[in-house]
């Protein structure tokens, strides 16, 4: 019996201590790889790393640092405002560090991680820091801009490809007259005349904008206009850059042999032509980087063109004076093992090489037969982050398709990484994929990549519940917040810090239908449809709310050339429309000028952490947030007026104090004016129109 009554009375005592504890205010639980949780963000093998955890002021007894060896305890080392800060310093070896934090208040114990609060450790969703990566502080939250170079603007028209110059495909080349054609459905060698020269003469534009980093679909000479079907790696295509010897005939009618295309042989074989447009290219870098604006090429180094003078199918290498036979025409080529030929007895004329997914125009590169090949590719890599050219990075297309197998593909991406950085250390590489890339962003092999997982597809189903192709419409996934939320707290854990700070962050691209489309949920092609359904029932505003997000989100946002003036654009080829010179939507253009300097001019916005705070159907509200500046964003994506009271202390906020709308958006346009709001007791009072956005920013006392 007195055994039971002191069980009894230890549980009653357990109780009123518990009682007597503040409840646990999870929303404050806080940290994350940014530089005010972790310093130094990004440390070397040796360095001593100091990692930060938050929690409410006098809320828990304990912090603990939590590894699969090893609980380090954390001291409490600073109280500011609502909030203590608790800190540990851990020696980093070469070994990657996995982390959570565990928390206790009383009897009650939590963990943190990088999804948020949990009763188990999720290794999953550990912190992680790999000693010696990095991502070059350029590229943080930098705006970059995409330009499919033939359809931006023509700036030299002695360049343009002309009707008949050669056959591809299914097709001679066609010069388009007219700029506001709608591209064909298929249109592969449809060519505009965009150009090189054109882009230096809307670099001002540009850099107006607001534009720090263009990339480029691909540059080098190439058959097709989207030129994935690289012919030649080491030269710009003349047809975008100079053709100074310009001689030969086009095809006559009906003729299909490239043999015969001596006009396209001269202009694209000719050396003079060639290193023209290689310096006209290293004049473009040069003059953008005076504007401080960077340049990425696009790399396709999974396969080339069935054009190239490797292979050389067409036969257009054959008599040219320099150029050795290609591994098409006879076996004895050097090229040979450039790829994988099934036949070895179907020479001259071997047509059994591996195409990539079967395409005889994409021939796939056989890397694990040909150290030649391999060490070829890796000196162009790094041949163009090099003087003269000095471009800035690499974007890398189907970058896991490349090899035959995972583990020559990691191999291979390990020793490009070593290339490139070696040949220029501030070089960013940044590659197309789809699904979970964490075996890629290790630190060894990419920085970074395109971020449909973790942006353009949650953001498309929320604002606009289509599918990014505008293949298909679930209007029951429009404004669902804990599906938006969870996919992005989700897949954005499949990112070092350095590598999502400067993810691309798109909301339309050449593989996709423009964004503004997507705001007409009309399902289906041009090819289906039209061209002009594709522009008929758009919501501009809801356009303005994916910017809104854009802009304000972890990663470098990109802007697919002519989204920003109105462009749109059903899937591939419809997207790839030509830049609405003297048709734009200029208030688009104001509202991404703006936007764009709000988002460069706030370091929180392009480095800061960022937290979820409460949301509901159709309505998003997050804030970005370092010690200095604090941000709140809510979207009203509701057809709705949305009134909305909202607890934003979590981002860092005071209980009392003042937030300054610094940019507006709704159905009627948008607005930079300073609207002040009050935070009572640690929340905000506010009412959204429908399909609305609003960025506030703390504002300090002393401003």
């Amino acid at each position: 019996m007195k055994k039971q009554q002191s069980i009894y009375e230890l549980n009653r005592i357990q109780q009123y201590i518990m009682q007597m504890r503040p409840i646990l205010r999870k929303r404050a639980l806080f940290s994350d790889g940014t530089e005010d949780y972790r310093s130094p963000a990004e440390p070397k093998a040796g360095e001593l790393v100091t990692i930060r955890f938050r929690t409410a002021r006098d809320n828990v007894d304990a912090v603990w640092l939590c590894t699969e060896q090893k609980k380090y305890f954390m001291e409490k080392t600073e109280s500011e405002g609502l909030f203590d800060y608790y800190s540990v310093e851990i020696r980093m070896t070469e070994e990657h560090f996995s982390y959570y934090f565990e928390i206790e208040t009383g009897m009650l114990r939590c963990i943190f991680d990088r999804y948020g609060v949990n009763q188990t450790p999720r290794p999953q969703y550990n912190f992680e820091i790999v000693p010696g990566f990095s991502t070059p502080d350029w590229a943080k939250g930098a705006v970059m801009y995409q330009i499919l170079t033939d359809r931006f603007y023509n700036g030299d028209t002695s360049n343009d490809p002309l009707t008949d110059e050669y056959f591809y495909i299914r097709t001679t080349s066609q010069k388009v007259d007219n700029w506001e054609k709608c591209p064909e459905n298929f249109s592969v060698a449809e060519f505009y005349g965009g150009d090189l020269e054109g882009v230096r003469k809307k670099m001002d534009y540009l850099a107006e904008l607001g534009i720090e980093v263009i990339y480029f679909n691909p540059l080098f000479v190439s058959p097709s206009n989207h030129k994935y079907d690289i012919q030649d790696y080491d030269y710009i295509d003349p047809h975008y850059g100079k053709i100074v010897v310009d001689e030969g005939e086009l095809l006559q009618p009906g003729d299909r042999n490239n043999q015969h295309a001596s006009r396209y042989i001269t202009r694209v074989t000719d050396k003079r032509n060639l290193e023209a447009s290689n310096e006209l290219f290293a004049t473009l870098v040069k003059e953008a980087h005076q504007r401080g604006i960077r340049v990425i090429l696009d790399g396709v180094f999974n396969h080339c063109g069935s054009f190239n003078k490797w292979l050389d199918r067409e036969k257009i290498y054959r008599s040219e004076a320099g150029y050795e036979p290609g591994a098409y025409i006879s076996k004895d080529s050097p090229y040979n093992d450039f790829f994988q030929f099934h036949d070895q007895n179907a020479w001259p004329d071997n047509g059994s090489y591996d195409g990539w997914w079967g395409h005889d125009t994409l021939p796939k590169l056989n890397y694990e037969d040909s150290d030649t090949l391999h060490d070829y590719i890796l000196h162009v890599a790094a041949k163009w982050v090099s003087p003269p050219y000095n471009a800035d990075g690499w974007r890398l297309d189907v970058a896991a398709d490349l090899g035959h197998s995972p583990e020559y593909n990691h191999q291979f991406w390990r020793e490009f990484r070593d290339a490139v950085k070696k040949a220029n250390p501030q070089a960013v590489i940044l590659a197309e994929h789809y699904g979970d890339p964490r075996d890629w962003l290790g630190g060894d092999q990419w920085d970074t990549v395109m971020n449909y997982d973790a942006f353009m597809e949650p953001v498309t189903w929320f604002l606009t519940g289509m599918e990014k192709h505008s293949d298909d419409f679930k209007p029951e996934n429009i404004g669902k917040f804990e599906n938006f939320k969870g996919a992005m707290k989700h897949y954005m854990a499949s990112f070092l810090t350095p590598s999502l700070q400067c993810s691309m962050n798109e909301l339309s691209n050449h593989d996709h239908s423009r964004f503004l489309t997507r705001t007409n949920h009309k399902v289906g092609r041009a090819e289906q449809l039209g061209t002009k359904a594709a522009e008929e029932g758009v919501n501009t505003a809801v356009l303005r709310e994916a910017v809104v997000i854009q802009m304000t989100w972890p990663g470098a946002p990109t802007v697919y050339y002519g989204d920003e003036a109105g462009l749109c654009g059903f899937t591939d080829p419809d997207n790839r429309r030509t830049y609405p010179w003297g048709r734009e939507d200029k208030e688009l253009i104001r509202f991404h000028r703006d936007i764009i300097r709000i988002h460069k001019e706030n370091p929180a916005l392009r480095t800061g952490s960022v937290k979820f705070l409460n949301g509901e159907d159709n309505l998003l509200c997050y804030g970005r947030f370092n010690r200095e500046q604090q941000f709140v964003i809510i979207v009203n994506n509701d057809e709705n007026i949305r009134h909305i009271d909202l607890s934003v202390w979590a981002v860092g906020l005071p209980k009392y104090g003042t937030l300054e709308q610094i940019l507006f958006t709704s159905e009627n346009g948008y607005s930079i004016s300073s609207v002040s709001y009050d935070i009572v007791n640690g929340r905000l009072d506010i009412t959204l129109p429908k399909h609305a956005a609003v960025i506030l920013k703390r504002k300090n006392p002393e401003e």
